[in-house]
């Protein structure tokens, strides 16, 4: 008892409500600090893959690789899209390279030091491409095990770097194919817009193919829900159903539209560097996170 002969109040007991709901309609997971890596290699090889074009596949190379180059990771991105937009939106002139990934692919005697350009990003280095990657589709065919053409090049880079990127073309094609077969998992960048759902299931099935008939350890890493905008209804609905449809597939973060990620493609750099403290550098470190936690607990 007090002198005026009342019960002191005690602090109030610490109240652990539920934790917010995040714009996948799930309680947001309180994601870990990467750990800092003492040494290099043993990388995990990932296809950027959507057969719809213009839904972030190539954002999504550029800021995802360079947060996980913000995190300590030694990065490698792979432009295998003949439009070599990855390559473009790093600052390179495709008219202006001595060697591609097309050079790689084709020729025995180029070895994968001679192609591999620096990003501009600290830890983070680009195989680039341009047009001349087209033909490559055609040439292919005639190769014996022309689906592992890719997964052979890469050799090298896997004791190097600790992630491989892919950026693949806006088609289910032999050089996706190639991507998914040299590929430990794929994450897919998916507009929250009606139509980008609709061919999630070929996408699927072509995965399952894959995996049955050329490469068993390929996983589907996660679902990435792009270009979001919450104060839409529509925006809301479909990530409700990508939610239904793939789960907890589906990452908690989802990349909203700016105009920020058009404005650092014009400038050749990722948002990361181009806008450091603003939102869309924020969900991109924050997937980076997200997609670090899975593939440890994976």
């Amino acid at each position: 008892m007090t002198d005026g002969g009342m019960a002191p109040v005690s602090d109030p007991l610490p109240f652990d409500g539920p934790a917010p709901l995040g714009p996948t309609g799930r309680p947001m997971p309180v994601l870990p600090e990467p750990t800092p890596l003492t040494e290099h290699g043993g990388a995990r090889v990932v296809a950027m893959c959507n057969q719809k074009g213009g839904v972030g596949k190539t954002t999504t190379t550029i800021n995802l690789g360079a947060s996980l180059a913000e995190f300590g990771r030694k990065v490698l991105l792979v432009d295998f899209d003949p439009q070599g937009s990855l390559s473009v939106g790093l600052g390179l002139n495709p008219h202006e390279m001595d060697f591609t990934v097309y050079n790689l692919l084709m020729e025995r005697d180029v070895a994968l030091e001679e192609v591999v350009v620096p990003s501009g990003v600290p830890g983070m280095d680009l195989l680039p491409s341009n047009i001349d990657l087209s033909a490559a589709e055609v040439q292919l065919v005639h190769e014996v095990a022309r689906e592992q053409t890719l997964q052979r090049v890469l050799q090298p880079a896997l004791a190097e770097y600790d992630v491989i990127l892919i950026d693949c073309q806006p088609s289910l094609g032999l050089l996706t194919v190639n991507a998914l077969t040299a590929s430990d998992g794929v994450i897919v960048p998916l507009e929250c817009e009606y139509f980008a759902l609709r061919g999630v299931a070929l996408l699927k099935t072509t995965i399952d193919k894959v995996r049955e008939r050329l490469n068993p350890k390929l996983e589907i890493d996660g679902v990435l829900g792009t270009m979001f905008d919450g104060r839409t209804l529509h925006s809301r609905e479909v990530m409700e159903r990508l939610v239904q449809a793939w789960g907890d597939k589906v990452f908690h973060t989802v990349i909203r539209r700016t105009v920020k990620f058009s404005d650092s493609t014009v400038a050749g750099e990722p948002i990361t560097t181009y806008a450091s403290s603003s939102a869309g550098a924020d969900s991109y470190r924050q997937l980076a996170k997200e997609v670090l936690a899975r593939w440890r607990d994976g």
